[in-house]
């Protein structure tokens, strides 16, 4: 009965507490990608400001497409980032972006983010990834990066720096379809699940899943 007593423990750990999804979220994630080994953190978990090169590399490392990295990235719809991961973008908007009618309403958000998050100080102040609907699972994360309002910059690069289309199609598809999203987001997470699978004693189901047992 492993899986349905781990369904109903998480299912009332998120009842409890909405942000405890996207926490799990991110810790799947991270213990996929570097097996929450710090040296590989440095070098394989993307940084808030990565260009599109960088995180379709990064995902190639562990055997992952461009359709995962869209739809992995989906998972953005919830959670907080830290001002630190968002100030530069929010203040490098030119002067002459600013005046134009197209970019209004980017610029309101821009607005509403500098007053979470001024030029300097404040680092660990939060901002919801999706300011729609921040603690429910959906596809507005795909809307909000099509209108420019990602909160971090490697969440609109998947727009802006797509110069083949690809990644915009399925960005496109996932902001008109959620159930399309759900689905490629499942079969994305098993994909990411079998990272680095360990079996036997090759490693340990820790105390403490910041360090490792003594």
């Amino acid at each position: 009965m492993a899986e349905q007593i781990v369904r109903y423990n998480l299912q009332y750990a998120v009842l409890k507490n909405p942000r405890m999804a996207a926490s799990l979220l991110r810790l799947h994630f991270h213990d996929c990608f570097v097996m929450a080994s710090f040296d590989g953190a440095n070098q394989f978990i993307p940084a808030p400001n990565s260009s599109l090169e960088t995180l379709i590399s990064n995902f190639k490392q562990q055997g992952l497409d461009i359709g995962d990295l869209v739809a992995l990235s989906g998972s953005h719809t919830m959670g907080k980032a830290k001002c630190s991961s968002f100030r530069q973008q929010i203040h490098d908007a030119s002067a002459e972006e600013e005046q134009y009618d197209k970019y209004e309403r980017y610029t309101t958000f821009r607005r509403i983010l500098r007053s979470i998050c001024p030029r300097s100080g404040k680092d660990n102040r939060l901002a919801p990834l999706d300011f729609q609907t921040p603690a429910r699972f959906d596809n507005n994360y795909f809307i909000n990066i099509l209108e420019g309002r990602g909160l971090l910059g490697s969440d609109n690069v998947l727009v802006e720096e797509d110069h083949e289309g690809e990644i915009r199609k399925l960005v496109w598809a996932y902001a008109s379809n959620q159930e399309l999203f759900f689905a490629s987001f499942a079969n994305s997470m098993l994909r990411m699940g079998n990272i680095n699978v360990l079996y036997g004693n090759e490693g340990e189901i820790r105390r403490n899943c910041r360090f490792v047992n003594t």
